[in-house]
């Protein structure tokens, strides 16, 4: 019995572990968590499956979401100082902005999105109340 107890961990810690790589590649899906000072692997892996799961733009395709956190801190600076961020009480700290890039498809079944472009850099701003909480995606766009 404990042998089929400790094979089952170290299946499980194997997938937890292959779940979140620096950057992997799934199907034509681009992630990078990049380096962090600010967060955590486990943190930033969060984030970037709130923001896959909540990917839903008509006739679109998510190709690419990374951490940089170079980026993320001079766009936190900004939400912070001139964004929802300066209403809505949000600390440095519980800010992560992810970045990605989507292709639209040219079927036009979209209605705000321009039909077969590229979208890259587009920002998804994700806040929580501390360290304890999920991640929510509070703003996105350019």
């Amino acid at each position: 019995m404990k042998k089929i107890i400790v094979s089952l961990f170290t299946i499980l810690l194997v997938f937890l572990l292959v779940a979140c790589n620096k950057e992997t590649t799934n199907d034509e899906l681009i992630t990078d968590i990049g380096d962090s000072t600010n967060f955590t692997e486990e943190e930033i892996c969060n984030a970037i499956k709130i923001v896959k799961d909540n990917f839903a733009f008509p006739a679109s395709t998510l190709t690419k979401i990374w951490y940089n956190e170079e980026e993320s801190n001079r766009f936190t600076k900004f939400y912070l100082e001139s964004g929802r961020g300066s209403v809505n009480g949000a600390n440095p700290e519980n800010v992560i902005v992810l970045l990605t890039n989507f292709d639209v498809d040219d079927s036009g079944d979209n209605p705000v999105l321009n039909p077969g472009s590229t979208y890259e850099n587009f920002q998804w701003i994700l806040i929580r109340d501390d360290k304890t909480s999920k991640w929510i995606i509070d703003d996105s766009g350019y």
